[in-house]
Formats: C-alpha cells, sequence, structure tokens
C-alpha cells in the first residue's frame, strides 16, 4: 500500500463497504467535513474534495514535517493515523445514529501518489466532475458536496484556492474547462486504482 510522505500530493479516496451509502442525510455530509477539518486540517493542505454518497475522493497535499505544529512520536505512521482517526470517529457517529454495526468503509483506504501537474489538473476534474459522471446533476456548479463553489466563489475557504486556479490560469479558465465535462474528458476511460 502506498505511504504517506511529508510534502507529497495525494488522491485520497474510498467507498462504503459493499457500496453502502456513507451519507443518508445533510447531517452526514456536514458532520464528516467537520471531522476532515479536525484530523486532517492541521497535516494537509486541501485541494479538491466531493463526497457523493456511497464515496469520496480528496486531493491534499501531505504538508512537510517541519510546519505540522504538533509534537510527533511516530512520523513514519502519524499522517495514516490521523486519516484513520477521521474515518474511524465517522464510523462510530453513523453507525449508531443509523442503528448499524461494523465497518463501513473498505480497508485500507485508498490513497495514490499524483506525481505531476498535469494530473494534479486532471484530478481536480475528475473530483469535481464525479457528481455528473454519476448522472446526478448536468451541470457541476449544481453539486453541493464538492470544493468547485468554494474554488469559484470569493467567500472564505480551507481550500488552497488560489493554488487550484493558478493551475489552470485563473477562475475563467478553472469555469470553462469544467464546462467542458465527461464530452471533452472522456471520464469513462479515467482509472484511478
Amino acid at each position: 500500500m502506498q505511504p504517506l510522505e511529508y510534502g507529497k500530493y495525494y488522491h485520497i479516496y474510498n467507498r462504503g463497504i459493499n457500496g453502502v451509502q456513507l451519507f443518508t442525510s445533510q447531517d452526514n455530509y456536514f458532520y464528516f467535513l467537520k471531522l476532515y477539518d479536525k484530523y486532517i486540517s492541521s497535516i494537509a493542505d486541501t485541494y479538491a474534495w466531493c463526497l457523493m454518497n456511497n464515496h469520496f475522493h480528496f486531493l491534499v497535499q501531505i504538508k512537510e514535517f517541519e510546519k505540522i505544529k504538533i509534537e510527533i512520536k511516530n512520523p513514519d505512521r502519524f499522517i495514516y493515523q490521523k486519516f484513520s482517526n477521521l474515518f474511524n470517529a465517522y464510523s462510530k457517529s453513523f453507525n449508531k445514529r443509523e442503528k448499524r454495526h461494523g465497518a463501513l468503509f473498505e480497508r485500507p483506504f485508498r490513497r495514490k501518489l499524483v506525481t505531476d501537474e498535469k494530473y494534479l489538473r486532471s484530478l481536480i476534474l475528475y473530483i469535481h466532475l464525479n457528481p455528473v459522471h454519476h448522472n446526478l446533476v448536468t451541470n457541476v456548479n449544481d453539486y453541493y458536496w464538492s470544493s468547485y463553489k468554494s474554488i469559484i466563489s470569493s467567500e472564505s475557504t480551507k481550500i488552497e484556492r488560489d493554488k487550484v486556479l493558478s493551475f489552470f490560469e485563473g477562475k475563467e479558465n478553472f469555469i470553462f474547462v469544467h464546462r467542458q465535462k465527461k464530452e471533452v474528458l472522456n471520464l469513462e476511460n479515467w482509472q484511478l486504482a
């Protein structure tokens, strides 16, 4: 399994075990994002995200070891443990609320190293267009549970908005490229794992 290294970009993704829904109400989505902020914001910068009913995607850059303002006893396992804490905390809450037991997520969570800027740009598009690809919406702007709207707005956000927009040479081009949808991007043929 791909280790998580300081300073590197990763596509972090997973789905519900046996395709089970991860989010059954708006409260679930909000709570997952709250836990994400609690466990991940201190150790990674987020470039894109999308929560679907039975899976999720994040594009993150793990912070350099020196920039993490926490005393770390086991640096090699620390980052993995923070993600594990997020998924365990959410699973416990979800299971209690839904009166279910057992695993919620497939294990281990999936991650893929992002090795170049072209792949990084493609991954941002893939993440944001996931709801279009799965026919939940026809316009990327109509899906609430992704970082797309945060990136094109001027509201305060923890997303690395300026960096993301720089990868697309500005907001207008970012919007234009996203509007091209799967006809241009041919999302059906994208392989992630």
